[in-house]
């Protein structure tokens, strides 16, 4: 597509008169709180040998704002030079670990024209996504309930993570218009067999016991239990891995996926997913479903019509992509992706699902293009095309800190 070409061409432009347009603020909230306020959305819980983050947003499900994830990056920090500090914990409050990024302030961001405030946004999380991925303590993430988006990415970077009989992992970006992102490229990609590109495309949930079983949680253990787990932990004075370890394991249950979980499908969905291209997926899902009369094909199927086709190939790539690169260039490579989306250079997709998913809640989302076979190779290789020198790529200590993942 000749306009594709050009706008790869003339990105440098563009980014330039955004930068000159648009002033930089601290928040990705379009009506920013008090400062006492950001101090509230993240909690600080202290004991003896530790310290833990408490994500205090619990009416948004603890989604992720500019705010947060600045304070988070901070406390990190200072608790990694702390030698009083053993290990650290993060946790939520309410019925979500976290719902991931709160995709309606970034869309009144957008309308407001601060792309700024945006870029912003991302470049905090994904720095922080890295801290969490080479960080030099011990770090326990409990993932009690909604578990969605870069809700994964500030979490399972980390060297524990536990799960619940609550918890419900997803990452719905496609659906959204916009791409798994925060480290999900890497993580994701590294599933069993074509696991990934299931989940990244289609919004499928995992339940505790399921992310047990194909090895994006460490630990599980009942709902019920959970406040015996953190009492434990709080009262700890050893910070060695191997005591941690233990420690979470002496609470877990010996459980098994259910007959109904995705896992159960696995030589289905590597049949389907396996593809090279969007339309060879959802061909093979299409067989699949019309030969076995499979009512899980069919939801799949349905799910997958129902993304935007342009973030369906966007996915896709990406995940292959990951499956080859380290933390920190999928992250730098999320980032591309990322600004491309907020860009609306190409397509207004993501602020469209939002739109009518979120906010007018209409279900109706008007994809552009709406077709998968409209999707032109130049439209999705422009949100892997490196950035140019007045829009820098996403920095990451890489000489200082090499992920031990």
């Amino acid at each position: 597509m000749q306009r594709v070409k050009a706008l790869i061409k003339v990105r440098h432009s563009f980014q330039t008169l955004r930068f000159l347009s648009h002033q930089r603020c601290f928040s990705a909230q379009p009506n920013y709180a008090p400062y006492h306020d950001f101090q509230d959305q993240v909690l600080v819980e202290g004991r003896a040998k530790s310290r833990a983050a408490i994500l205090n947003r619990p009416f948004a499900l603890n989604s992720l704002t500019t705010s947060m994830a600045s304070r988070l990056k901070k406390l990190y920090e200072s608790w990694e030079e702390n030698p009083d500090i053993g290990f650290v914990i993060l946790k939520g409050n309410g019925r979500a670990f976290c719902s991931g990024v709160d995709a309606v302030a970034l869309y009144h961001l957008l309308n407001e024209g601060k792309v700024e405030d945006c870029k912003r946004f991302f470049e905090t999380l994904y720095k922080f996504v890295y801290l969490q991925g080479t960080y030099l303590k011990p770090h326990v993430a409990i993932l009690d309930g909604i578990t969605m988006g870069c809700g994964g990415g500030i979490s399972l970077p980390g060297m524990f993570h536990l799960v619940t009989d609550k918890t419900v992992f997803a990452h719905p970006e496609a659906q959204l218009g916009f791409h798994p992102d925060s480290g999900a490229s890497f993580y994701l990609s590294r599933l069993p067999g074509y696991l990934g590109e299931c989940l990244a495309l289609t919004g499928e949930k995992l339940n505790g016991v399921e992310m047990i079983a194909c090895g994006l949680a460490t630990h599980y253990c009942l709902n019920a239990r959970l406040s015996w787990v953190k009492e434990c932990l709080g009262n700890m004075m050893n910070d060695d891995p191997t005591v941690i370890e233990s420690s979470l394991a002496q609470y877990g249950d010996l459980v098994y996926p259910d007959r109904s979980s995705i896992l159960h499908r696995i030589e289905t969905i590597d049949k389907c997913f396996c593809h090279d291209t969007i339309e060879e997926i959802i061909d093979s899902l299409e067989n699949e479903a019309a030969g076995a009369y499979d009512d899980w094909c069919r939801t799949v199927l349905r799910k997958m019509k129902e993304a935007s086709p342009l973030s369906l190939k966007v996915t896709l790539r990406s995940i292959r992509e990951g499956r080859f690169q380290s933390l920190d260039q999928c992250l730098a490579r999320e980032y591309r992706m990322s600004l491309a989306a907020i860009s609306k250079q190409v397509s207004n997709d993501f602020s469209e699902g939002v739109r009518a998913r979120l906010v007018d809640k209409d279900f109706a989302p008007k994809w552009d293009p709406p077709r998968v076979e409209e999707v032109s190779k130049d439209m999705v290789e422009y949100y892997f095309t490196p950035l140019g020198e007045l829009e820098p790529e996403l920095l990451l200590p890489t000489a200082l800190r090499e992920p031990y993942i």
